[in-house]
């Protein structure tokens, strides 16, 4: 835009030290100026009709980095409370749309579990009985047997089943058996990883409470709440004691 300004201001001057009409001189007059309020209206147009404010952005990630230190320190209800306040002022942000899956777990944070959660277990092919969701500290993982990354954490949880159980925090692996798999797929994967917690099949309802949108997802349920939200691997030792 200024760059246009300068074109038109030197045709200008050539066309009054020349030897230009006044008609000439007037029709150019009146296009500087509608060039010059066309500059302002676009100057004055909100960030949110394009590009972001840079103030804005550098504001969202210094709120973005609070979040990840509450979450480091494990404390998780002020960074879901945080992240409701960052998602209201900074939707319109590149931090934002960056920290959407993140922001999207911590809103879970303190949700309740339905009361009556068993129902929604259509099958339970073992620890039947085991797992109660209201009560206790219970880590929660959601997968399927045809996925890979799935495969490589469900027997790793073996170890974590072993070392807390006894210290007050129990596991439960849940499955919908989508994409055609089978009960059988489950029990000889199950018996082939020497699986030994809780595993049973949801119809889906667990799933949305919990905000699934991608597996394996794990949760972590505190006497009926949800505490803590993300993937298997993030669940560290630390934070297991944190939350018991």
């Amino acid at each position: 835009m200024n760059n246009t300004r300068l074109v038109l201001a030197a045709a200008l001057v050539s066309l009054t030290s020349g030897c230009a009409t006044a008609d000439q001189v007037q029709a150019l007059e009146q296009k500087v100026e509608t060039l010059e309020k066309k500059v302002a209206e676009l100057e004055a147009r909100p960030v949110a009709s394009g590009g972001v404010d840079p103030k804005l952005e550098a504001a969202a990630q210094e709120a973005y980095k609070a979040i990840t230190e509450d979450m480091k320190g494990n404390n998780l209800t002020a960074a879901a409370a945080k992240a409701k306040t960052f998602k209201a002022k900074y939707a319109a942000t590149t931090t934002f749309k960056r920290a959407r899956k993140m922001l999207s777990e911590l809103e879970v944070i303190g949700v309740p579990v339905p009361a009556e959660w068993s129902g929604s277990i259509e099958e339970w092919y073992q620890g039947e009985g085991e797992i109660d969701l209201t009560k206790g500290t219970t880590m929660v993982v959601f997968w399927e047997v045809w996925c890979p990354h799935c495969r490589n954490h469900m027997p790793e949880l073996v170890k974590t089943y072993d070392n807390w159980k006894g210290k007050g925090m129990n596991v439960v692996g849940l499955t919908r058996l989508s994409k055609g798999k089978s009960k059988e797929d489950v029990t000889k994967f199950m018996t082939d990883n020497s699986l030994n917690y809780p595993i049973g099949k949801e119809d889906g309802k667990l799933a949305r409470t919990f905000g699934v949108g991608g597996i394996p997802a794990a949760a972590v349920v505190k006497d009926g709440k949800i505490v803590w939200r993300g993937h298997p691997s993030r669940l560290t030792e630390d934070t297991i004691k944190a939350l018991l």
